[in-house]
């Protein structure tokens, strides 16, 4: 079996080739690990891998019976003004981006609403499950279903998620109403998010304690909705991409990744800042898997 310190090596090389904008790459292929910097591991905004660990508090959350893929909007936000058609929208619909409202709104901006939420929930669906538009706004409707019920969700995860992995009080970006913006803004090193990576690569378990059903980490990959983009933007899932190749993934704005590869025991994390060409990255570590 090819060790973790050859695949990086794999990975790395193209990287410094190409010139790529990477801080820092683990490799985890069973319980071997190896790993390159480029820079200080020091916590950083993964973006949009955000909201994989979204789809994990909203997992943990069905586990507990807090919620369903299927609980509506106004069963836990009974006092928002629902668009046409919106009280239809679900759990499921919002963290696979398919509310069918059109809001796109993104963490790194401005809020200029007063409530987020109600900004998007006001507006009417073109049909819940009919039409997918990515947005960090569905991943906060999500977490704001969440937070109804359980207050502030990053507190919530402590003992449930982070924790349990040694991630010591980490940060998260937060919308002008204090909720998480859950969508983006989580900071973490690359350590740190490779631990994460592993939950998803084994099914919930890190190092044999449950951290969500394996079911909900099946699901997360398994249900995925057709974006009608091209190539590995062509299939969504809960709040992960298909692909390259036979792995999926969490993916951030400027190269931040969580590449998992069930069929090769394999988790591959990067983060990094390159704006030219980000997913280069992760093809470079889906290549560097296959050999």
């Amino acid at each position: 079996m090819v060790s973790a310190s050859t695949v990086l090596e794999r990975i790395v090389t193209p990287i410094d080739g190409e010139s790529l904008g990477a801080y820092g790459v683990h490799v985890a292929l069973g319980n071997d690990v190896a790993e390159r910097r480029w820079r200080s591991d020091d916590r950083v905004n993964i973006y949009s891998v955000s909201k994989g660990v979204s789809a994990l508090a909203a997992g943990i959350a069905v586990d507990e019976g807090i919620l369903t893929l299927d609980t509506r909007v106004g069963e836990m936000l009974p006092d928002m003004q629902l668009g046409t058609g919106v009280e239809s929208v679900t759990l499921r619909h919002l963290l696979t981006m398919t509310s069918g409202i059109d809001f796109a709104w993104f963490g790194r901006e401005p809020a200029p609403w007063p409530d987020l939420a109600q900004e998007m929930l006001r507006r009417p669906t073109r049909g819940p499950g009919e039409v997918f538009q990515y947005s960090d706004a569905s991943t906060y409707v999500a977490m704001r279903l969440l937070g109804a019920a359980v207050g502030d969700v990053r507190d919530w995860l402590l003992p449930r998620l982070f924790d349990p992995l040694g991630i010591d009080n980490p940060q998260w970006h937060r919308c002008p109403n204090g909720w998480i913006v859950a969508g983006s803004g989580l900071e973490l090193r690359t350590e740190e998010l490779s631990r994460i990576a592993r939950v998803l690569r084994d099914r919930g378990l890190w190092r044999g304690e449950r951290i969500v059903s394996a079911e909900w980490v099946d699901a997360m990959r398994t249900g995925v909705v057709d974006t009608g983009g091209d190539g590995d933007f062509s299939r969504y899932g809960l709040a992960t991409w298909a692909g390259p190749g036979d792995g999926w993934r969490l993916d951030g704005l400027y190269g931040q990744y969580a590449y998992i590869a069930n069929d090769r025991d394999a988790a591959v994390t990067i983060t990094a800042h390159e704006e030219e060409r980000p997913h280069r990255l992760v093809e470079i570590a889906a290549a560097a898997l296959q050999g």
